[in-house]
This record gives C-alpha cells, sequence and structure tokens, in this order.
C-alpha cells in the first residue's frame, strides 16, 4: 500500500486545529464552516492519494480491509461536506467532524502497521 501517512497526518492536524478554532472569540461561523470545508478537502484530497500496491500473500486481505475502510471514509467525508455548510446547527457538526478525526487518525495508524509489516515481510522478519 503506497501512502503518505506525512501528508495525511498533515491534513489531520490542520482539520484538529480549524475544529477548534470554533470556540475561540473572534471567528465567525460562517468563517468557522468555509475553514473546516477546506482542510476537508486536505484530508479527502490525502485519503485518495492512498494506493494499493498490489501485493500478494499475507497482507493482501488486510490491504483490502483498509481500502474499504478508505473508501467508507471518503463517503462520511461527502456526506459531512455539505453539512458543515449547510447544517443549522455547527455543534452538532462539529461532534461529527471530531468522530470523523478520530476514525481517519485510527485509519491512518493501520496504514503505518500495514506498511511496516511489508516492509518487514520483504526483508524477512525476526526469524
Amino acid at each position: 500500500m503506497t501512502v503518505t501517512t506525512t501528508g495525511l497526518s498533515a491534513a489531520l492536524q490542520s482539520l484538529g486545529r480549524v475544529l477548534d478554532a470554533r470556540r475561540r472569540p473572534g471567528v465567525s461561523t460562517g468563517q468557522w464552516r468555509w475553514r473546516v470545508r477546506q482542510e476537508m478537502a486536505a484530508v479527502r484530497d490525502a485519503l485518495v492519494a492512498e494506493t494499493g500496491s498490489g501485493a500478494d500473500g499475507w497482507t493482501a486481505a488486510r490491504e483490502g480491509s483498509v481500502l474499504r475502510e478508505r473508501n467508507s471514509l471518503l463517503a462520511r467525508i461527502g456526506t459531512l461536506g455539505s453539512q458543515v455548510l449547510e447544517h443549522p446547527d455547527p455543534g452538532v457538526v462539529h461532534v461529527e467532524l471530531q468522530r470523523l478525526l478520530v476514525d481517519v487518525g485510527h485509519h491512518a495508524q493501520r496504514l503505518s502497521d500495514l506498511a511496516y509489516d511489508e516492509v518487514e515481510l520483504e526483508l524477512g522478519g525476526s526469524e
């Protein structure tokens, strides 16, 4: 699986900072919504950049699972994208975005674990 977890991590950190800005004085709801949409696009782009390695072997099933998870996260981002701008209660959207942030973070960890296991397999592991 080819992915730049650095890009995904940076996008997640940026989205987290913007989500936290909702509570700061001087940030209007409209500004906050627009910045969240921009940062969600960066997370989406980082997820879309993931590609499978097409590896055979014991990591192939895990890679398929990670790709399905990625597709599910992309669908959630698509659904939340319109809600960010249109939902009457930004607090409700904020909670859903916080959940998304955690779930994408877990996804990034699974990607790192998979990449590590693929390298370990190529090098022969600890045998």
